[in-house]
């Protein structure tokens, strides 16, 4: 089995670097292009059987170019939905608190916005159920940077400093031997 983690194509926020988790953005049109050659990539790897996405507009336009050009159905999870930030969305990436916000396991993102340890708990959920489910396919998951950054602790081992500096390009693939 393969687990295959994607982040989706550019949008406006991604561009000004603003926070985006909730606010449910469409891509902008270099995020269009860069979905029609991820959706190229995914073809290319000839080995996806699944495609898992999450139900934000951004994601999904992702998802559905490599869907498209691969004859698959998208299968959408909620749980793939990015990290609610609370009164840090659409704010600058370098406003105050934020990063020290982000390091704190256990801490909720102000105003109401989930923890680490929320975001990973809904994140490993599903990669557990996913490892039992379809043991025997190629799974494509179309998220967020920062639930690929979660995926990727699920995998590898991943100290605060390092995680709080992992970063994953928009449209870049990762793959996992699941």
């Amino acid at each position: 089995m393969t687990i295959y983690s994607a982040r989706h194509g550019q949008t406006d926020y991604n561009k000004e670097d603003l926070i985006l988790g909730v606010t449910d953005l469409p891509l902008n049109s270099t995020g269009l292009a860069q979905a029609e050659e991820f959706a190229e990539a995914v073809e290319a790897l000839g080995d996806v059987d699944i495609i898992i996405a999450s139900p934000m507009k951004r994601a999904q336009a992702t998802a559905k170019a490599a869907a498209e050009r691969c004859g698959l159905d998208i299968i959408t999870d909620e749980r793939l939905r990015e990290w609610d930030y609370g009164s840090f969305e659409g704010k600058s990436r370098y406003t105050e608190g934020f990063a020290e916000n982000k390091r704190n396991f256990a801490v909720k993102m102000r105003d109401g916005g989930e923890s680490l340890l929320q975001l990973s708990h809904r994140v490993y959920s599903l990669l557990d159920e996913i490892r039992v489910k379809y043991r025997d396919k190629n799974v494509l998951l179309v998220s967020h940077g920062g639930i690929c950054r979660v995926i990727e602790t699920y995998f590898y081992d991943m100290t605060t400093e390092e995680y709080s500096n992992w970063f994953m390009g928009n449209c870049q693939i990762i793959r996992y031997n699941g």
